[in-house]
């Protein structure tokens, strides 16, 4: 009994209007689950402070399988839900199918590009605030081999791999051990292998690992504080989970994707289109808080402004990995 209460509950959550009559936001998570530590977690946070701000509910969504996504999406777009924001590169065949048959409503994909009238895409440079990471990971590596692990092998995440490399090699490092956690899903929540992964490349001498695996990057970060080692977070401000054992995270604004399509929505703003947000932009970043204070030394901290600062001029170019499958570095 008790679940089919919760279930009618969780239903007419899914129907209930927004606090304004014209606002009716939705979120959709990727797998990983929406308090994953890292990307999807990083939309959540949009959309609270959208709620916090303004008053304006918001429904959500968690995919637990892909076969999931259609129905899910379709469902809000029938509710008349807009906009709909979807995290993650996943979303993009379900979107294509959905926002054309919707097209008075607005679409928001993160993470991948979906050209239709009523549909925004946000792109980030991740490679920009991989470089950063990396001149901090091997100004702060004793060994001068610094490690990556990856979460799901597709080229999104080499192009992460592939800026930290950049940046880690133009700062001194002599090795970058790479890895990813799998070939599927399921390789963005695994902390286990994540931990695994970490410890094998400890063994092999690197003394700061950058973690760029949705979920599975809280098992590296543990790996890495339990060895002794410095970790690196991803996308949302992760310093806080290793207190003291965290050199800094590679911020990717996710967040201020989601409550900015919300927010652009409410104010009569929106436009499609495509936003490719890098430093310049304001799109990634590298964190900074009292839990890393004592680790990034004035000589980091000035390395790495240095470099934000000649990638915005446009005198550091990072490689994208993605414009051509390679890394030169």
């Amino acid at each position: 009994m008790k679940k089919i209460v919760l279930g009618l509950l969780a239903a007419t959550a899914l129907s209930l209007p927004a606090f304004a009559a014209d606002d009716k936001p939705a979120l959709l998570y990727d797998l990983g689950g929406k308090f994953d530590k890292s990307f999807n977690e990083a939309a959540y946070n949009g959309a609270e402070k959208f709620k916090a701000e303004t008053g304006v509910a918001y429904v959500e969504f968690e995919v637990s399988n892909a076969s999931q996504r259609e129905q899910a999406l379709l469902r809000f777009a029938e509710d008349g839900r807009s906009p709909i924001v979807m995290a993650g590169f996943s979303w993009v065949d379900s979107l294509k199918k959905v926002a054309a048959d919707f097209p008075d409503q607005k679409f928001v994909i993160i993470d991948d590009k979906v050209e239709l009238p009523n549909v925004r895409s946000v792109t980030f440079k991740e490679h920009e605030g991989s470089y950063l990471v990396g001149v901090m990971a091997a100004l702060a590596s004793k060994s001068k081999k610094v490690g990556f692990v990856g979460g799901m092998d597709i080229p999104l995440i080499r192009k992460f791999g592939c800026g930290y490399v950049g940046g880690a090699k133009a700062a001194g490092a002599t090795d970058v051990i790479q890895n990813m956690t799998g070939d599927t899903p399921a390789a963005w929540n695994d902390p286990t292998k994540g931990a695994e992964i970490t410890r094998t490349q400890i063994a092999q001498g690197a003394d700061v690992v950058y973690a760029a695996a949705g979920g599975t990057g809280v098992g590296v970060l543990q790996a890495a504080a339990d060895a002794g080692k410095l970790g690196i977070g991803v996308d949302s401000n992760q310093n806080g989970l290793q207190p003291g054992k965290v050199l800094t995270s590679m911020l990717k604004r996710v967040d201020t994707a989601v409550y900015q399509a919300f927010k652009d929505a409410q104010d009569g703003k929106f436009t499609a289109g495509v936003n490719d947000l890098g430093l310049k932009e304001g799109g990634v970043d590298y964190a900074m808080d009292d839990n890393n204070k004592d680790l990034v030394t004035p000589e980091i901290k000035a390395a790495a402004e240095k470099a934000k600062a000649d990638i915005v001029a446009g005198t550091v170019m990072v490689h994208n990995y993605m414009s051509d499958d390679k890394c030169p570095y």
